[in-house]
């Protein structure tokens, strides 16, 4: 007997609609504002999606890395320039070395057998509960007054690095079990010692953790403002912190601001991008025989 199909309700469609609204809704209006000019913001006979548009917004954002110079900038602040930098430098440090040791203490509590192996491995993922604004107060005082590594971008490096650091071992402890022991032992046979063993047997196989991870780890650190805006000065400062300064009770140039919000947007979709062919790749690889 056929099932007949079904029409869907109407309000189903509705809400997805209204779903697609909320979520690019407001990053469709913040890249039209970010062609406007300060005066078109500001002007209520303006459209706000029809309007003369124009780059120099960008410009003046990246007024200290363009090859030539910006004919309607008098005085190039290199403030934003600096700040893209600075986020690129903090998220790649940052979950270079959350993914390296992140893998081999994952490593550690999958293979090797200890006392307290269970304990340790519960407590990581019970660390990574605590909120960031906790960390705040104790890590300011430690980083500014003990080891002097407020306002470099080291310091907010070991500091995203520790803060993601529980995540990462959770959830590559989740790959590394699925690993067969007997590829490792094999190529110990072989004469690999263990390192060679970690790096040419094992992190190949977790290549799809690796990549969540990495996801994970660096849109955090590319997104971060609470922790940054305390640590960090005028010169080390990302890109979050740097729009929220910017904002005066004297002036807001809201075109500037959503030119630096749509460049803030770009490399955490590239990284996704690159890093999520990495899993595709890794769980296709063994779907073929040979």
């Amino acid at each position: 007997m056929a099932l007949k199909n079904e029409k869907q309700n109407p309000a189903f469609y509705a809400l997805i609609a209204a779903l697609i609204v909320m979520s690019v809704g407001p990053i469709v209006l913040m890249l039209a504002t970010s062609f406007k000019t300060n005066v078109d913001v500001y002007d209520a006979s303006v459209s706000a999606f029809f309007f003369a548009p124009t780059i120099a917004n960008y410009e003046t954002v990246l007024c200290n890395v363009l090859w030539y110079e910006p004919a309607h900038v008098d005085y190039c602040n290199p403030t934003f320039g600096r700040a893209l930098g600075n986020s690129i430098v903090v998220a790649l440090v940052s979950t270079g070395l959350t993914l390296v040791i992140g893998c081999m203490a994952a490593y550690a509590l999958v293979r090797f057998k200890f006392m307290g192996r269970g304990t340790v491995s519960m407590t990581t993922l019970l660390m990574r509960m605590v909120p960031p604004a906790v960390l705040l107060v104790p890590v300011f005082g430690i980083w500014t007054f003990q080891y002097h590594l407020d306002g470099t971008r080291l310091g907010i490096i070991l500091v995203y690095t520790a803060m993601n650091l529980p995540f990462v071992i959770w959830i590559l402890q989740s790959f590394i079990v699925q690993v067969p022991i007997q590829l490792e032992e094999a190529a110990r046979m072989d004469g690999a010692n263990p390192m060679q063993v970690f790096f040419l047997v094992v992190m190949p196989i977790i290549k799809p953790g690796l990549a969540a991870a990495a996801i994970f780890t660096f849109r955090i650190a590319w997104n971060e403002f609470l922790l940054a805006n305390a640590l960090l000065d005028r010169n080390t400062r990302t890109v979050p912190v740097t729009i929220v300064n910017s904002i005066t009770e004297y002036d807001i140039n809201w075109g500037v601001i959503m030119a630096t919000g749509m460049l803030l947007a770009i490399p955490p979709v590239i990284f996704t991008f690159v890093a999520s062919k990495q899993i595709i790749t890794g769980m296709t690889a063994g779907a073929v025989k040979g």
